[in-house]
């Protein structure tokens, strides 16, 4: 089947031709891990989470790859750790389990690869190293700046001139700057703040450099034409300028194809105004599924999911509590008329045919109404499943869903397994009990992480282990731990 997106680059909506059918690979922007999620950092999860489904859905769950990284050296998170006296490390372990936790109530599917740009630097100073060999960089004063005019290409992604840039942007005028452009590769770390070892002293990387690294590192590597390409980068439309024109800068300086297509998703507001904190309307995905925000409810990770894929992500996403109450009618209706429905085997043409138009999901929601209404539950429940609405059961043949109140205002969706699934878990929870026994704590925490990543919500309890199925399952990530 083929699917068209809409490339940043190009401007045009292009039929998407994986550089490698068997190694599909996509990167996005993560956050910068100092406080909790909010909810617009929230939109581009659910909408790459989408077409990693498609992606997966089309050429194979083990043919795609999927990285999203971690920012976990910045100096929010330095200024964080000096208001609070926390050390570092506490606040981005705790950051990042926040955000896994949260995305996982979204239902979201943990990427292959979550990397951490501190596990990187060695690479990111060779990356420097030779980006100063080739004239592109210049060190002054401790810092690595880039040459952003040698790159003649610099502001294609956006569409606008470097002067153009300048007169319309807050650029950091600094002595040892060549130019107002230039950005910074790395920058001096005095005693109290993180800094690793490099030819321009103590320092740290900017912020640009650790993509590069990474989606080089784990993505441009097994490019079986040895050009360093991947197939699909992605992030909000607030990363164009500067983060993605640099990434590319930098990337193909360094003879690295990078990506092929760019994708970017639109803003997101509240209640039609832009979200801020003077404006009483900033909320994290935390408070709305704890209730601690305007609307007073706890807002179920599905019900959250629900409204953001009701918008095509290429348009504004405006959340009111309006479109959250009625999505939770809409799912609740569904939900309940799908008890016990097992899903088809067979997914909707329309459905997917939405999808693979430019993530068309508000389409593709538009169809599954339709089917509710045609009473066609079997496919409405498969399409709950490739839209990650419900639980990933790609693989699970016999598939029911229950509803299971909590209080007045919440939804969820549990999920039956095949008895596979059910030994599998089982089996390897046995083995965990083995090897904690035997001391083995490396395969002990292997497990542990391991039912994590795969969506296994693992309670031990003094008679032994219960497990549940988290929004996120993912049979693949189990299969593997065998």
């Amino acid at each position: 089947m083929d699917i068209y997106l809409k490339n940043t680059a190009t401007g045009e909506k292009e039929r998407f031709d994986p550089l490698d059918d068997g190694n599909v690979r996509m990167y996005v922007c993560g956050p910068t891990v100092y406080d909790r999620a909010h909810l617009g950092n929230a939109r581009p999860v659910a909408v790459f989470d989408v077409l990693y489904r498609l992606l997966r859905h089309v050429y194979g769950e083990t043919s795609v790859t999927y990285v999203r990284n971690f920012t976990d050296v910045d100096d929010k998170i330095n200024a964080r750790a000096a208001e609070t006296g926390r050390s570092i490390g506490d606040i981005t372990d705790e950051t990042i389990g926040w955000f896994h936790d949260d995305m996982d109530a979204l239902g979201a599917l943990r990427p292959d690869h979550a990397p951490r740009a501190t596990g990187y630097i060695p690479q990111m100073v060779a990356m420097i190293k030779g980006l100063i060999a080739e004239g592109f960089a210049y060190e002054r004063e401790g810092h690595v700046l880039f040459r952003v005019r040698k790159y003649e290409e610099y502001g294609n992604l956006s569409g606008r001139s470097v002067d153009d840039m300048i007169a319309g942007a807050r650029v950091e005028v600094a002595p040892f700057k060549e130019d107002p452009m230039d950005f910074v590769l790395w920058k001096p770390s005095s005693d109290d703040l993180p800094g690793w070892d490099s030819p321009w002293g103590r320092g740290r990387p900017g912020w640009h450099i650790e993509c590069s690294v990474m989606a080089y590192e784990l993505l441009g590597k097994s490019d079986r034409r040895g050009q360093g390409r991947f197939d699909i980068h992605g992030g909000g439309n607030d990363l164009m300028f500067p983060h993605h024109e640099n990434e590319i800068a930098q990337s193909r300086c360094c003879g690295h194809g990078f990506a092929q297509v760019w994708l970017h998703n639109e803003m997101l507001q509240v209640e039609g105004k832009k979200m801020s904190k003077s404006l009483g309307n900033f909320f994290t995905v935390r408070d709305l599924l704890e209730g601690n925000w305007s609307g007073g409810w706890k807002v179920p990770g599905e019900v959250i999911r629900f409204v953001f894929l009701s918008t095509h992500y290429r348009k504004p996403m405006d959340w009111t509590e309006k479109k959250a109450k009625e999505a939770e009618a809409t799912l609740r209706k569904w939900a309940k008329a799908a008890e016990g429905v097992q899903a088809s085997e067979d997914t909707d043409p329309e459905v997917l045919t939405a999808l693979a138009d430019d993530l068309n999901t508000a389409g593709a929601i538009g169809r599954m109404h339709e089917l509710f209404r045609n009473g066609d539950l079997p496919r409405l429940l498969n399409a709950f499943i490739l839209m990650g609405i419900s639980f990933n059961a790609v693989k699970t043949k016999r598939v029911s869903m229950a509803v299971r109140e909590s209080g007045t205002d919440s939804f969820s969706a549990t999920l039956t397994t095949g008895t596979g699934t059910a030994e599998l878990i089982a089996s390897l929870l046995e083995e965990r009990a083995k090897a904690r026994t035997e001391k083995n704590f490396v395969r002990a925490d292997e497990l542990r992480d391991g039912f994590s990543a795969a969506g296994v919500i693992v309670k031990d309890t003094p008679d032994g282990s219960d497990w549940e199925l988290a929004p996120n399952f993912d049979p693949a990530k189990l299969e593997a731990l065998k």
